[in-house]
């Protein structure tokens, strides 16, 4: 893990970038990393998230800045710019049942190629898509996602990169943190080894890149 300035860890990543996000709602999103992303105009980003938040928070900036090429999401949050772009065809919206994603992104983070649920059968989330019959029943093959990059917010960091959430925050970002080739973490609080009880641990060091040092 290396600690990097902000400017520094956003520089890394390139237009057409896959990008998971953290956060419900804006709630547990890297907000100074997103701000940072909208200023050095990174574009045509594919972001992979439970939502797309509001005007004015969380991804919903990179939703304004027009940033976002396709966004894989469990709904659209509580933005009508989402909305707008998606029915003018400006931007690619792939909805998926919010359970469905995250086990596709946990099966992304383990090494597995997909996962079997019933969720969807008999609805148009089921079309393009290989039905398999397991144990009597039927399911559908969903594909296991992983990203270029994880943005991963944390209450508490050590100097090492070990990661802990504070409350409902946590959400995505322990998972999103398995699934991605390179993971830049932001913390609200960064201090020194061992002030951190190991059972505090989320997200061990060794699956952090990158902290942006505050």
């Amino acid at each position: 893990m290396r600690a990097l300035p902000l400017d520094q860890s956003v520089a890394m990543i390139p237009d057409g970038a896959s990008l998971m996000i953290g956060g419900f709602m804006g709630v547990g999103t890297p907000e100074r990393v997103v701000d940072e992303i909208v200023r050095q105009n990174k574009r045509d980003l594919t972001v992979i998230a439970n939502d797309t938040a509001a005007p004015g928070k969380g991804i919903g900036k990179l939703v304004a800045a027009k940033l976002v090429r396709k966004a894989i999401v469990s709904h659209i949050g509580l933005n009508p710019e989402t909305q707008r772009q998606m029915m003018a065809g400006e931007m690619e919206v792939e909805l998926v049942p919010q359970g469905t994603l995250i086990e596709r992104i946990r099966a992304g983070g383990h090494g597995l190629g997909g996962i079997l649920t019933q969720t969807g059968i008999g609805t148009p989330v089921e079309t393009g898509k290989q039905r398999i019959e397991a144990g009597g029943k039927a399911y559908l093959l969903e594909l296991a996602l992983r990203a270029d990059f994880a943005l991963v917010q944390a209450f508490l960091a050590d100097y090492l990169g070990n990661l802990s959430y504070a409350l409902t925050a946590r959400n995505f970002n322990p998972v999103i943190a398995m699934a991605a080739d390179t993971v830049i973490a932001s913390a609200d609080n960064i201090v020194p080894v061992g002030v951190m009880s190991p059972d505090h641990v989320v997200t061990p060091a060794p699956v952090v890149d990158y902290l942006i040092a505050n």
